[in-house]
């Protein structure tokens, strides 16, 4: 844990216990911390087969919890994206300098939730694509916002996308969001897997995840799901 992310939970701590949780955000603060954008002009077409998305959107225990509660995903795993075998470990991660960035791995059903619809949750809900090497309380390259397509047909569509976003100025700054090549991903410890759904009382997941979650229920009620999938139950 980041020396960051230690000192927010503290924080929130403080604040529940003495009964000042009116500041930790509500459902009403993330309908509206959330973006509403509009869906990508250029799509993956769907195909018979589970297809796999990774993306990395800061913490990974929110963008896991957040993509666990979209309709067509079978599973969503945290992970390393961006370095080597050898440093996939997260107290090496939580240097910032192993290349790694804290990313999930998707796996979806492109019949019922296409890449491109994918895309658009990303940016509207789980990531601010317009921070560089930071997200929310947490600093460093691992916490970047990035993209890691599978294929040439995903990297054309995040690209398409993003211009597309760009053009229509979507946010009053320029997004940064990367479009990387994936060496590899690398499962995260089992501790992370699932955190979110395990452990919703958590002053961290309180303040900067639970209001994802809920911001995933408003904007995109046809894709929401109430039953999260979880780490090896599917």
């Amino acid at each position: 844990m980041t020396k960051v992310r230690t000192i927010l939970m503290a924080g929130a701590t403080m604040l529940l216990a003495t009964g000042l949780a009116t500041q930790v955000p509500t459902a009403a603060f993330a309908a509206d911390a959330a973006v509403r954008i509009p869906a990508p002009i250029v799509d993956v077409p769907a195909t018979p087969k589970l297809e796999t998305a990774i993306f990395a959107g800061g913490c990974f225990w929110g963008v896991q919890g957040v993509y666990a509660h979209v309709k067509g995903v079978k599973s969503a795993v945290s992970g390393y994206a961006g370095g080597s075998r050898q440093t996939a470990r997260y107290e090496l991660v939580g240097g910032g300098d192993t290349g790694h960035a804290e990313a999930v791995k998707v796996v979806y059903d492109p019949r019922v939730i296409s890449y491109g619809k994918l895309l658009q949750i990303f940016f509207s809900v789980v990531a601010d694509p317009t921070t560089l090497n930071y997200q929310g309380p947490d600093h460093g390259s691992q916490y970047r916002s990035a993209i890691f397509p599978m294929n040439p047909q995903q990297r054309a569509v995040a690209a398409s996308y993003i211009a597309q976003l760009g053009k229509a100025r979507a946010w009053n700054r320029p997004i940064v969001t990367r479009i990387e090549p994936l060496p590899a991903f690398y499962v995260a410890e089992g501790y992370h897997q699932d955190f979110l759904t395990l452990k919703p009382d958590n002053p961290y997941i309180v303040a900067n995840d639970l209001p994802k979650v809920e911001a995933l229920k408003a904007l995109f009620p046809a894709q929401y799901s109430p039953k999260p999938v979880l780490v090896g139950r599917g």
